[in-house]
C-alpha cells in the first residue's frame, strides 16, 4: 500500500491511513505500507537547500529532503501502534534499498526483501519511507520527484506482493482530466503499455518510472483514493482502476467486464517547450550536432520535425524539450553555434502537446484521421505529430488545449452518458 503526500498531510489525516491500513491487516493480509512527505514539506526542504547554497551538493541535499519521507514514515507507525497494531518503520538503508547512479535522481538496482517479509510473517506492518534508497558507497540518495510510486512497485516487486495499491487524491485514472471534461470516465483497468503512455504525455496520476517497473516485474497496480468513507467499497473488490498486463485486460474483455475501446484515454501537457533551428546544413552528422549536447546534459528530447532541404542545401530543424530546461537547451545550442551551423534560435514555450493512447490501435486504422480532421474542424492548428504504436501526439498552441481535450474526447466516444442526477 502506497499513500501520497496529499494521504499524508497532517496527523488527522494520517490517522485516517492508519485505520485503512489497519483494517487490511484484520482481514488477514500480510502489509506493508511505503508513505510519501507531507503535502508540501519536499518543496520547504528544497527551499532551505537553495537558501543554504544556490550551488548545493547533490549528496547533502538527499540527506535534507529524505527526511520528510523519514517523519512520516515513524508518524505512521506511531500511530499504528496507537490503534492496536504492531508495526515499525523501515528505512531506505535499513532495508536496504541499493540506488544506482546520480544522486537526486537515483534508480533503484535492488531491494532486500527477506528481512521485511519475515517481520510481516510475524505479524508486523512495515512502514517504508517512499523517495529514497543507499548507495554503495552508504550515503543516503533521493529517487527524483513522484520517486515513492517507484519506491512502492519496487518493494511490492521485491516481497512477491499480490497487489500494490497506490492511494492518492483521486478514485482512479480517467478517459481524461475530470477538470476539464465533466463526462470523463473512470476506467476499471489499463494496460501497463497504456498507463506508461499517459504518464510519459502529461497523465499525472502515476509516476513513469513506477510503471514501468511494475511491467518489467508484473506488479498488479491498484490507482484508488484514499478519501473514502469507512463504508466504501474495500480495496480487495478494485473500486479504483486496475494496471495489468495485455493478457488480462483481454480476460476482462472476455468476460465482459471491460468495453474493448480503439482509444483509452486523452492527455494534455503544457510543460513543453519548441526550439526551432533555421538554416542548419543539410548533411550527414549535422543532426547529431544538435541533438549529442542536449543528450550528454540530460535533456529530453521528444517531438523532432526536420524540414525538407531547401535548394541551398540547408533546413530547419523544430523539437521540443522540457519547459523547465528550455533556457538551458538554449545556451547549451547557442555554445556549440559553430560546430552546427545554424542561423538563428527560435523558442516558443506557449505550447501544449495532446496525445491520444489506446491499445487498440494497433489493430484499427483511422484514429490518427479521427484526431486530425476532429482539430481541423474546430480549426486548431497541428504544429507538429509524433507517434508510437499505441499513440498519437500533436503540438498545438496552448491556449487551445482545453478545446482540443474536450472536441476528442467526444470525437472517439470517450464522454460518459448524461446522468440525470448531475
Amino acid at each position: 500500500m502506497k499513500f501520497g503526500g496529499t494521504s499524508m498531510a497532517g496527523t488527522e489525516r494520517i490517522r485516517r491511513v492508519a485505520n485503512i491500513v489497519r483494517r487490511q491487516a484484520a482481514d488477514g493480509n500480510q502489509v506493508a505500507v511505503v508513505v510519501s512527505a507531507m503535502a508540501g514539506e519536499t518543496d520547504r526542504l528544497v527551499n532551505f537547500c537553495r537558501e543554504a547554497n544556490a550551488l548545493y551538493d547533490p549528496a547533502e541535499y538527499d540527506v535534507v529532503v529524505a527526511s520528510g519521507e523519514q517523519v512520516t514514515s515513524g508518524l505512521l507507525a506511531l500511530t499504528l501502534q496507537s490503534v492496536g497494531c504492531k508495526a515499525r518503520s523501515w528505512l531506505g538503508w535499513q532495508l536496504p534499498v541499493r540506488t544506482i547512479e546520480a544522486h537526486a535522481k537515483a534508480r533503484i538496482d535492488d531491494i532486500d526483501g527477506d528481512a521485511l517479509v519475515s517481520a510481516m510473517e510475524a505479524g508486523e506492518i512495515a512502514v517504508i519511507p517512499g523517495f529514497q534508497g543507499v548507495s554503495d558507497d552508504g550515503r543516503i540518495t533521493t529517487l527524483g520527484r513522484g520517486g515513492s510510486d517507484t519506491s512502492a512497485v519496487a518493494v511490492a516487486a521485491a516481497i512477491g506482493a499480490d497487489r500494490c495499491d497506490i492511494y492518492t487524491d483521486v478514485d482512479g485514472v480517467y478517459t481524461t482530466d475530470p477538470r476539464i471534461v465533466a463526462r470523463a470516465r473512470k476506467l476499471k483497468a489499463v494496460t501497463y503499455e497504456e498507463m506508461l503512455e499517459l504518464a510519459s504525455v502529461g497523465a499525472k496520476v502515476l509516476q513513469t518510472r513506477s510503471v514501468g517497473l511494475a511491467m518489467k516485474e508484473g506488479v498488479r497496480v491498484q490507482v484508488l483514493s484514499s478519501f473514502v468513507d469507512d463504508d466504501a467499497t474495500p480495496a480487495d473488490e478494485y473500486p479504483g482502476t486496475m494496471i495489468v498486463s495485455e493478457e488480462e485486460m483481454n480476460e476482462l474483455v472476455e468476460k465482459g467486464e471491460m468495453e474493448r475501446q480503439h482509444v483509452t484515454g486523452i492527455a494534455h501537457d503544457k510543460n513543453e517547450a519548441k526550439i526551432i533551428l533555421t538554416r542548419v546544413p543539410d548533411k550527414p552528422g549535422a543532426v547529431a550536432h544538435i541533438f549529442d549536447p542536449l543528450a550528454k546534459a540530460a535533456i529530453n528530447v521528444d517531438m523532432i520535425i526536420q524540414n525538407v532541404g531547401r535548394d541551398k542545401g540547408e533546413t530547419d530543424v523544430t523539437f521540443t524539450v522540457p519547459m523547465a530546461d528550455l533556457a538551458r537547451a538554449q545556451a547549451l545550442l547557442e555554445d556549440k553555434r559553430g560546430d552546427i551551423g545554424f542561423n538563428r534560435i527560435i523558442t516558443d514555450s506557449h505550447i501544449a502537446k495532446i496525445s491520444v493512447v489506446g491499445v487498440g490501435m494497433k489493430s484499427h486504422a483511422g484514429v490518427a484521421a479521427t484526431m486530425f480532421r476532429s482539430l481541423a474542424d474546430r480549426g486548431i492548428n497541428i504544429q507538429a505529430i509524433t507517434t508510437s504504436e499505441i499513440k498519437v501526439s500533436v503540438m498545438i498552441d496552448e491556449d487551445e488545449t482545453e478545446l482540443a481535450v474536450r472536441v476528442l474526447h467526444t470525437a472517439y466516444g470517450l464522454d460518459a452518458p448524461d446522468n440525470p442526477a448531475d
